[in-house]
């Protein structure tokens, strides 16, 4: 039994050491939506690694490694904003203050992809991070809800909500009102 406790945890250190690196993109851009600042994803992106790496011996390998680290930095920014707001009072950053990478495209489309991600942003951080979840990174509803610890029915709602939002917003943009 011992030996077989002793594979398992090699085998999730291992999964986990060789996935970070593929994953890595993902959970940055995962992070950048938290946190709305590129310095403050690359930290949260490198405490998550670092974290992941500690506690290996809770990952299940075989599973999914991606929806892990996820959670993982889901949690670790929820525990900055705590601390954040007991130390200074505020814990979010307005959008306008954030940089976004060039992907290299064409101006139109960055110009596109930056309102898109205005008004994603824009969004209450619930909302948002469910958007980000279900339809960047494809997720189901029921593993967002398990990833975030919310019932399925609040991740529908919020994706609801989030989706009038933007569409009230795109219309009131296009008529000019």
């Amino acid at each position: 039994m011992k030996f077989i406790l002793g594979f398992l945890k090699k085998s999730a250190l291992a999964e986990i050491r060789a996935g970070i690196g593929p994953l890595y993109p993902r959970l940055w851009r995962f992070c950048l939506v938290q946190t709305g600042r590129r310095d403050r994803a690359d930290d949260l992106a490198q405490a998550t690694c670092l974290r992941a790496l500690e506690k290996h011996e809770s990952y299940q390998a075989g599973t999914h490694l991606d929806r892990w680290l996820f959670t993982m930095a889901h949690r670790l920014w929820l525990n900055e904003l705590r601390a954040q707001a007991v130390r200074q009072g505020t814990g979010l950053v307005p959008l306008e203050e954030t940089e976004l990478p060039d992907t290299g495209v064409d101006a139109e489309t960055n110009i596109f992809h930056r309102e898109v991600f205005a008004k994603i942003g824009a969004l209450p951080e619930g909302q948002r991070v469910v958007v980000l979840l279900v339809y960047v990174e494809g997720l189901t509803y029921r593993e967002a809800a398990d990833m975030l610890d919310i019932p399925i029915g609040t991740v529908m709602s919020r994706l609801a909500a989030a989706r009038k939002r933007i569409a009230t917003e795109l219309s009131v943009t296009e008529t000019g009102t």
